[in-house]
This record gives C-alpha cells, sequence and structure tokens, in this order.
C-alpha cells in the first residue's frame, strides 16, 4: 500500500484538497473500474463548486491513491476509463 499521505506533494498542497483527496480514498477501497472514475469525477465536480481546481500533479496523485492494491487488470481498467471520461468531458468544454 502507498503511504500517500507522506507524498512531498501535500505538504505544499491547499488542506481543503487533502481532505477532499481523504474523502475518495476512503470511497475507493472496495471499488474498481467505472466506480473509480465516478468517485473521481465527482471529487473534481464538488471541488470546482466549492472554487477549486486541481492540477495535473494533483489529479495523478488523486489517481495513484484510486489505483493503491488494485491488481494490475484493475489499474487498466481504471486508466482506461479514465481517459474516456476526460474525452468526454474535454468535448463538452472545448
Amino acid at each position: 500500500m502507498i503511504d500517500w499521505l507522506n507524498d512531498p506533494m501535500l505538504k505544499n498542497m491547499d488542506p481543503v484538497k487533502v481532505e477532499l483527496i481523504k474523502t475518495a480514498a476512503a470511497q475507493t477501497s472496495a471499488k474498481s473500474g467505472r466506480a473509480l472514475a465516478l468517485i473521481l469525477m465527482t471529487l473534481i465536480a464538488d471541488a470546482n463548486k466549492k472554487g477549486i481546481q486541481f492540477s495535473p500533479d494533483e489529479i495523478s496523485l488523486i489517481l495513484e491513491v484510486m489505483k493503491d492494491g488494485k491488481t494490475p487488470k484493475e489499474k487498466e481498467q481504471i486508466d482506461h476509463t479514465i481517459q474516456m471520461v476526460m474525452s468526454m468531458l474535454r468535448k463538452q468544454n472545448p
């Protein structure tokens, strides 16, 4: 298991973002695939409503947290689902 709470990126991150990531991490422990993508998209949408934007590096960290403890096949499924969702979002928000 990744000890992501000790990631150096978190030291300089807005505490509100850290709390959102902790919430997402708690929700992902028994989930995989599309459910994880939904949790990520909900996290980003909730943050946006609060005026919070995640950087690409922060989103990468969130994805690593979500994939922690998953099988290689589950990780691949998560990556594929996230790519599909992000592609759809780009089309909606050109």
